[in-house]
This record gives structure tokens, C-alpha cells and sequence, in this order.
């Protein structure tokens, strides 16, 4: 990630390199792994949910100089651990929850952008769980996804986290699909000569 609002996510998966990137106006995705071999750009829904995420800082930083307004929605139990839902009403009227362990302050729970599944959208929530500092910021280490109407969760466990590392702005650009060069077609031998 990069200011103001670059991303570049590379997955591997069953030996292929999916590609997501967001130059902070447009995306991109390349996803080999559905046999998707094409540059293919954001849908509609994917650049707005891109493009209403804040910068880097968590959405309660300078919230206010942000245009959010924050409500306490709550207390609810997280991991067994009272948290405290907040209610974000993001400038462009958007709402968003987030859940705030009360004992640590580190939000837990965070509601992500809703997901068609079974033919209706349903609700998703995220969960960030192994916090450790890194350059003074607590940062998860393991996020697990949940979606309304499935019983299973989606774990990515992050192996490592580098702060303020330089990063060239090329990273963010439209994916390049290489394609291995076809060699020429062989020029078909010439007839025999005909006696006369």
C-alpha cells in the first residue's frame, strides 16, 4: 500500500500468481487460478469498495477531519471479550461497524463491504486477531473472514509486515499478462522442380 490509496495484492495459488492492483483511480485484477488469463478491470462495486477505503490509517484516525461522524452502537461480545460497536457514517453517507476490544482498544471485528452469495448479498464480517507491534504500530497477523449463511471462515495468516519500505509507483500500474513468444511458423519446403 501506498498513499494516497495504492494497492498491489499478489496471491499465490495452486502454482499461479493472482494480481490485484488500484492505482488510486482505477483497478485491475488478473486471476489465473478461474482461468482467467486476461487483464480484466474493477467491477463497479469493487472500485467504489476500493475506492471508499481510507488511506492507511484505521478509519477512526482524524475521523472527524475526514467528515465521519461516530456513534456507540454497543457492546457486544468478541472472543469472549466485551468490544465496544462502533457506528461509522462515512462523508458519502456510507455506514460501516467496527468493534473495539474494551480492555486493548485494538478494533477486532470489522464489518467489510457485503457479498453476493446463494443469489442474495450477505454480510461480512472480519476478524483480526494476533496483534504484534511493528515500528510502534500493533498490526494482525491473522484475519479471518465470515460470511452471513456460511459456517466457514476464510484464515490468511500474515508471515511478515515491513513499515515505510520504498515503493516505486510502476507496482501500482495496470498488470502485464506475459505471454510466451510463439516462434515463427516454418516456411513450408518449395515444390521439386518439374522436368520438361
Amino acid at each position: 500500500m501506498k498513499k494516497p490509496r495504492k494497492s498491489r495484492l499478489e496471491i499465490d495459488f495452486a502454482g499461479k500468481t493472482a494480481v490485484q492492483v488500484y492505482d488510486g483511480q482505477h483497478g485491475w485484477k488478473l486471476r489465473p487460478f478461474l482461468n482467467r488469463d486476461d487483464v480484466e478491470p474493477f467491477t463497479a462495486d469493487e472500485a467504489k469498495a476500493e475506492a471508499s477505503k481510507s488511506d492507511l490509517e484505521p478509519p477512526l484516525v482524524d475521523y472527524a477531519a475526514k467528515g465521519t461522524q461516530v456513534a456507540l452502537d454497543g457492546v457486544e461480545k468478541i472472543d469472549g471479550r466485551d468490544a465496544y460497536k462502533v457506528k461509522l457514517t462515512l462523508k458519502n453517507g456510507d455506514v460501516q461497524h467496527l468493534w473495539i476490544d474494551a480492555q486493548s482498544f485494538l478494533d477486532v471485528k470489522v464489518e467489510g463491504v457485503p457479498r453476493r452469495l446463494d443469489g442474495k448479498m450477505r454480510a461480512v464480517w472480519i476478524y483480526q486477531r494476533d496483534f504484534r507491534s511493528v515500528k510502534g504500530l500493533m498490526v494482525p497477523y491473522l484475519y479471518e473472514t465470515a460470511n452471513e449463511g456460511s459456517p466457514q471462515t476464510h484464515r490468511m495468516v500474515i508471515e511478515s509486515v515491513a513499515v515505510n519500505n520504498p515503493v516505486e509507483d510502476a507496482r501500482f500500474a495496470k498488470p502485464q499478462v506475459v505471454v510466451a513468444a510463439t516462434p515463427p511458423a516454418a516456411k513450408p519446403a518449395p515444390a521439386p522442380a518439374k522436368k520438361q
